[in-house]
């Protein structure tokens, strides 16, 4: 699902609301998520999961093509780890532990 189709369904859920509005909530809360984060800060949505930052140190990698050692910057990188209760009814939903496919 694409950030559209996520503002579609909200607004197709609350006729009350026009899309619009449905839209800039969802940017308002995206955007948040991502201030909180480039702040440090840890975001956690009960039921759903919490996002945080690693740092990655820097380190020596390597050019696939070349073989030659190349010099890597340290990072921070997004993390995301599931809630207990999205990792319970997704395995409710699926008890064979796959997800959905497209065969």
């Amino acid at each position: 699902m694409i950030k559209s189709e996520l503002v579609q369904r909200i607004a197709e859920h609350n006729p009350h609301l026009y899309q619009r509005d449905v839209e800039n909530i969802v940017n308002a809360i995206l955007d948040e998520i991502v201030a909180a984060l480039a702040r440090g800060d840890r975001v956690e949505l009960r039921g759903f999961g919490a996002f945080s930052v690693k740092h990655r140190p820097a380190r020596a990698g390597r050019n696939p093509r070349t073989g030659a050692h190349v010099p890597v910057d340290q990072k921070c990188v997004p993390f995301f780890k599931t809630g207990k209760e999205m990792r319970e009814r997704l395995n409710r939903d699926h008890p064979d532990g796959a997800g959905d496919s497209t065969d």
